[in-house]
């Protein structure tokens, strides 16, 4: 893989577009333009960033609650916002173990600085297309045990991932989990829906990566790992906090899929 990039304030990240999106601060000119032109174009997409990110809490609370996950990995992780995954963990566990991976080096920055006095958590700079090196990096090797349970988390991620290269990527991650381990994904999705392609076309047009994926192909590569209920769905209706109606769901609801699967 290529060397990690330097910091480009006039090229837009993928984690600092969705930055943008959330309506955080950690962004730049080029990234606000890229949200404000995609937002004008994609009906209902800053909701649907919003969601992707509750359908995160909502994940990792289920994790750390339910199951007895205490270790992360987060995968593409973005920028730090409110209610990351470390804190929604170490909420229900406060021994939780996470670590954040993202190739932006701004990421790293800032993460640094936000979990200087928290040793439970690490961020590091790597490419999640390169499972090799993102697993044998310091902040990740030793610091997660992979003989144990641990999750592996892809959200907001897979689609970023070519299909060309997808299939290896995450069967990578996948191999390494112990049995009891879960894979949590969110992708946008391709029902056939117009705004779905035209997210994907100025996605990869914008960051050259960006890629929807049919239910069937986004539950295929959760392998032969078991879907935890409701299985692949629209983020909304992926355990929701408050009922949701699957026959009058807004534009932006329909643009990310989520699932959630344990290794048997």
């Amino acid at each position: 893989m290529t060397d990690h990039p330097e910091l480009d304030s006039g090229k837009p990240t993928i984690a600092r577009a969705y930055d943008a999106l959330l309506g955080g601060k950690d962004d730049f000119a080029a990234d606000r333009a890229l949200a404000d032109h995609a937002i004008q174009h994609i009906p209902g997409l800053r909701e649907s960033a919003v969601e992707n990110r509750r359908v995160l809490v909502r994940g990792v609370r289920y994790l750390a609650r339910e199951t007895g996950m205490d270790q992360f990995l987060d995968l593409g992780s973005g920028l730090p916002t409110m209610e990351n995954t470390h804190q929604v963990a170490q909420r229900e566990n406060p021994d939780a173990r996470v670590v954040y991976v993202d190739i932006d080096p701004l990421v790293s920055v800032h993460g640094r600085a936000l979990l200087a006095e928290n040793g439970g958590t690490r961020v590091t700079v790597g490419d999640v297309r390169d499972p090799a090196a993102v697993l044998a990096a310091p902040a990740v090797d030793g610091f997660l045990d992979f003989s144990r349970p641990a999750v592996v988390m892809l959200v907001g991620m897979l689609h970023y991932l070519s299909p060309d290269v997808a299939d290896g990527v995450v069967a990578a991650y996948r191999d390494v989990l112990a049995p009891g381990s879960h894979l949590f994904i969110t992708s946008l999705v391709d029902t056939g829906l117009p705004q779905q392609r035209e997210l994907a076309r100025i996605t990869r047009e914008n960051l050259e990566e960006g890629w929807a994926r049919t239910p069937a192909e986004i539950e295929h590569h959760f392998g032969d790992f078991e879907l935890v209920e409701p299985g692949v769905t629209y983020t909304a209706l992926w355990r929701p906090d408050t009922p949701i109606d699957p026959e009058n769901l807004a534009p932006g609801e329909q643009l990310g899929m989520a699932g959630m699967a344990r290794k048997p």
